[in-house]
C-alpha cells in the first residue's frame, strides 16, 4: 500500500468484516485489545491515525464501562455514523457472548466430570494471580503519591473490614478526588494510561490529524438531548418489558436494574467492578455461589471480548439456578439470563459514545473532571486487592476442618504471579499451563 497517500475510504461492509474479525481475537484485556486495534487501524490499514486514536483512547479512559470496547464504538461511530458504531460495540461484544453462553453449559451440565474439575482446580489460583496482577499494573500506574496511596489503603478497609458497597466507595473517593483537585491539583493530575505509547506516523490515515470532524462528530444540543432520549427511552422499555412480562421482582428484572448500576460504576476495568458484582450476585440475590464466581471468572479469561462479559457467566448460572422458564428449559434460562445481563451492561457504553463524543472531548485534560477519575482509580486498587484476598481465602484452603491449606494451589498461584509480573507471561498460555497442572495434580491425590 502506498504510504504516501491515505488509502481509499472504507464501506461499512468491510468494517463490520473487520469488526466480526475482532471480536473472535480480541484476547489479552484491554490492553491487549487496545494494542491490537491499534497495529490494525493505526499501522497496517491507517483508517485513522495515531494522535486521533490517542485521543479518542483518553476520552474512552474518562468514561465508566469497558474502555477497548468504547475505543471500538468510538472509530466506528467517527467513521460510519450511529450505525458504524453500533455495529462495532456489537461484534465486539457477541462473539464471547455466544461462546461464554457455550461454555458456562459445559460447566453446568459437565462441570463434576473429573477432567473438568481437574481443569478447573488448576485454573482458579491462576485466577487469584491475574487479579494480583491486576493490582499491581493499575497500582502502578495510578498510585503516583501518598496521597493516592491512602485512598487505596482505606477503599481496602471500607470493603474487606467495614463491609461497605461498592458504589459508596467510588462516591467517596470522587469527593476526595474533586476536593484534592481543588487543594493540591498536582497530587491529582491522572497518573498516566496503557496504550499503544509514544505518538508515530505511518503515512496519511484515512481520518489524519488534520482532518476536521466529521458533520455528526460535531457538537449539537438537541443532536445530544435526542440520543440521550432515545438511548435511556431504550433501557427503560426494556426493562419496563421484563418487569411486565416476569414481575418486577424477578430475576430477569433484577438484573436488568442491577447491571445497569454496575455499568455506570466499571471505572478502572472489570476487576473494579467485580466485588460489586460479587456483592450483588453471590449475597444479595443468590443467583451464583462464591466457587461459581470464581469459575466465572477463569472462564472469563480464557474467551476473548471484555473481561466484564464474566457477566454473562453471572446471568447465566443465575437464569439456570433459578430455572426461570421450568426445570425442563435451563439452557434456555441461562442464554436468556446471559443475554439480559450483557445488554444492560453495555447499553450505558453505547449511550456515552454515541451521544456524548463530541461534549466530552472538550472537556479533556481538565482537572475538575479528571481529579476525581484519578481518586477513583486509586480507591479501585484497593477494592482489587480486596478481591484477590476472597479470592485467594476460597481457592487456598480446604473444605475440611480444622482449617488447613492447600499448598499445591498455593505454589501454582505464586509460580502463575511470578510469571505474570516478571515474565510477562501471556494470560492465555498462562491458564492452559495452570489448567494442565491443575490436571497433574488432580491425577496424583
Amino acid at each position: 500500500m502506498d504510504k504516501t497517500t491515505a488509502p481509499p475510504p472504507v464501506s461499512l461492509a468491510e468494517a463490520f468484516a473487520y469488526w466480526l474479525k475482532l471480536g473472535f481475537i480480541s484476547f489479552g484485556g484491554p490492553a491487549g485489545q487496545i494494542a491490537l486495534m491499534h497495529t490494525e487501524l493505526v499501522e497496517r490499514r491507517r483508517w485513522i491515525s495515531e494522535q486521533r486514536f490517542l485521543h479518542a483512547l483518553n476520552y474512552c479512559m474518562l468514561l465508566p464501562g469497558p474502555e477497548a470496547t468504547q475505543l471500538a464504538i468510538y472509530i466506528g461511530w467517527l467513521m460510519h455514523r450511529t450505525w458504524g458504531g453500533i455495529i462495532a460495540g456489537a461484534l465486539f461484544v457477541l462473539p464471547s457472548l455466544l461462546i461464554l453462553i457455550l461454555l458456562s453449559w459445559i460447566y453446568l451440565a459437565f462441570g463434576n466430570l473429573p477432567v473438568v474439575a481437574g481443569v478447573l482446580y488448576g485454573i482458579k489460583p491462576a485466577v487469584v494471580a491475574i487479579v494480583l496482577a491486576a493490582a499491581w499494573r493499575i497500582g502502578s500506574r495510578s498510585l503516583k503519591n501518598g496521597w493516592l496511596v491512602a485512598i487505596a489503603a482505606a477503599a481496602l478497609v471500607a470493603i474487606a473490614v467495614l463491609r461497605l458497597p461498592f458504589p459508596v466507595i467510588v462516591l467517596s473517593a470522587a469527593l476526595a478526588g474533586m476536593v484534592g483537585g481543588r487543594l493540591l491539583p498536582a497530587k491529582f493530575q491522572p497518573g498516566g494510561g496503557h496504550g499503544p505509547g509514544a505518538q508515530a506516523s505511518y503515512g496519511p490515515a484515512i481520518i489524519d490529524d488534520a482532518t476536521p470532524p466529521p458533520p455528526h462528530a460535531r457538537y449539537s444540543g438537541p443532536h445530544l438531548a435526542k440520543l440521550l432520549a432515545v438511548g435511556i427511552g431504550i433501557g427503560i422499555l426494556a426493562w419496563l418489558a421484563l418487569a411486565l412480562l416476569y414481575g418486577r421482582q424477578a430475576p430477569l428484572a433484577q438484573m436488568g436494574w442491577f447491571f445497569t448500576k454496575a455499568a455506570m460504576l466499571t471505572f478502572g476495568g472489570a476487576y473494579a467492578v467485580l466485588p460489586y458484582v460479587y456483592q450483588g450476585g453471590v449475597e444479595t440475590y443468590h443467583w451464583l455461589t462464591a466457587t461459581q464466581m470464581i469459575d466465572g471468572l477463569a472462564l472469563g479469561e480464557t474467551t476473548p471480548g471484555p473481561l466484564i462479559m464474566i457477566v454473562a457467566f453471572v446471568g447465566f448460572v443465575g437464569g439456570w439456578t433459578k430455572a426461570l422458564f421450568g426445570p425442563d428449559h435451563l439452557l434456555l434460562a441461562g442464554a436468556a439470563a446471559a443475554c439480559v445481563t450483557t445488554f444492560f451492561t453495555f447499553l450505558p457504553s453505547f449511550i456515552f459514545i454515541l451521544a456524548g463524543g463530541p461534549l466530552v472531548e472538550s472537556t479533556r485534560g481538565d482537572i475538575r473532571l479528571t481529579a476525581p477519575l484519578t481518586a477513583i482509580s486509586a480507591a479501585v486498587v484497593g477494592v482489587v486487592i480486596s478481591l484477590a484476598l476472597f479470592f485467594a481465602w476460597h481457592v487456598f484452603r480446604l473444605d475440611l476442618p480444622p482449617l488447613r491449606w492447600d499448598w499445591a494451589a498455593i505454589a501454582i498461584s505464586a509460580l502463575a504471579l511470578l510469571a505474570l509480573v516478571h515474565y510477562k507471561a501471556d494470560t492465555i498460555k498462562l491458564i492452559l499451563a495452570c489448567a494442565v497442572a491443575g490436571l497433574v495434580v488432580s491425577y496424583l491425590r
